[in-house]
């Protein structure tokens, strides 16, 4: 009740000076005619009063109590409610990824497992995508995936649905076959770009992650860039790995036996920086797994979703109660005043 009280305010405060009626109204029902006058009481017997008479103010209270409340009504008592809606605009992400069989390197690995670069990207995209580790999520972005290797396919279009799309990333795998390795950047841009387009976002970006050089295909990737650039989709690209020699696990013909191996590896950095530059993005160089996550990180600090938050009050309004109470109290002091407590002439 106290808070009630505490949060009640009045549209029009001022009108409350008409309350102050209730005392000329008051004073003049008390002085109205309708009383025998005489000139003494000392001819009439000395009786005690009965209870009509001591209660004959009642009436004239009822009017000025009415008054009161019909002040109030005019006031516009209201209890306001503040309320606040958030509006989120997401932005649109293709990632595009390298499935290529350079990407069976173990230099992303941490120290207390061991990973193929696939499996350090697969995992901080996980976290880049649900959060954790530093990342926030992207709970209100379309994230989809394109990967590539001699060919580009689209493993996840543009989806809201998260968790499906964490279990698509989940399943992805390095190419086998020898007639399906290659590294077609272009071919893998230039895909997402298509998706990209159909999406509606008042943003979109296109993450590609590669360790290699550009050497199958029909598109190159500055051609994918311009087209992308014409889209007003913004691209950043990221080098995993190191350059030069890279361990690998492959398996022993003659023993079987699992064993690691050194592979040539080699990345096209500069052709990944103008890519970037070309679109307005930025291209990052991660070596191990922890750079890897800081490039995330980058890339979620600076692509946001856009916050709006809109607060406006909202009213309980109960003039409706207070005009009804003065009406009623009003309507009681005239009917008892003629009635119950009727003063002749």
């Amino acid at each position: 009740m106290i808070d009630w009280f505490g949060n009640l305010e009045f549209r029009e405060p001022w009108l409350l000076l008409a309350a102050l009626l209730a005392v000329p109204v008051y004073l003049m029902a008390r002085q109205a005619p309708g009383a025998i006058v005489f000139s003494s009481f000392r001819a009439l017997p000395q009786i005690g009063g009965s209870w009509r008479s001591r209660l004959s103010w009642l009436p004239d209270a009822f009017l000025a109590l009415g008054t009161v409340s019909l002040g109030l009504a005019l006031a516009g008592p209201r209890i306001g409610q503040r309320n606040s809606e958030v509006h989120r605009e997401g932005i649109a992400i293709m990632m595009v990824i390298d499935i290529s069989g350079s990407m069976q390197a173990l230099d992303l690995s941490t120290q207390d497992q061991e990973l193929t670069r696939l499996d350090a990207v697969k995992a901080v995209f996980e976290e880049f995508v649900i959060g954790g580790d530093g990342l926030s999520g992207r709970p209100d972005d379309a994230v989809g995936i394109v990967t590539f290797a001699r060919y580009a396919d689209t493993a996840c279009p543009l989806t809201l649905d998260h968790a499906n799309l964490v279990g698509v990333a989940r399943t992805l795998e390095i190419v086998t076959a020898r007639s399906e390795d290659g590294t077609a950047i272009g071919d893998g841009l230039g895909l997402a770009v298509q998706r990209l387009r159909e999406s509606k976002a008042r943003s979109r970006i296109a993450v590609v992650l590669t360790d290699g050089v550009n050497n199958a295909g029909f598109e190159s990737p500055l051609g994918a860039a311009e087209l992308a650039r014409s889209q007003g989709i913004k691209v950043y690209t990221i080098g995993a790995g190191t350059t030069g020699m890279a361990p690998v696990r492959v398996r022993d013909s003659f023993t079987g036996r699992s064993v690691l191996r050194s592979m040539a590896v080699e990345i096209d950095e500069i052709t990944l920086r103008e890519v970037a530059d070309r679109t307005g993005g930025s291209y990052f160089r991660a070596t191990d797994a922890d750079a890897l996550r800081e490039v995330y990180q980058e890339i979620d600090h600076l692509e946001r979703t856009r916050i709006t938050e809109e607060h406006w009050r909202q009213y309980d309004e109960y003039y409706a109660a207070c005009l009804a109470l003065g009406l009623c109290l009003a309507a009681v002091g005239w009917l008892t005043r003629g009635t119950l407590f009727r003063r002749l002439p």
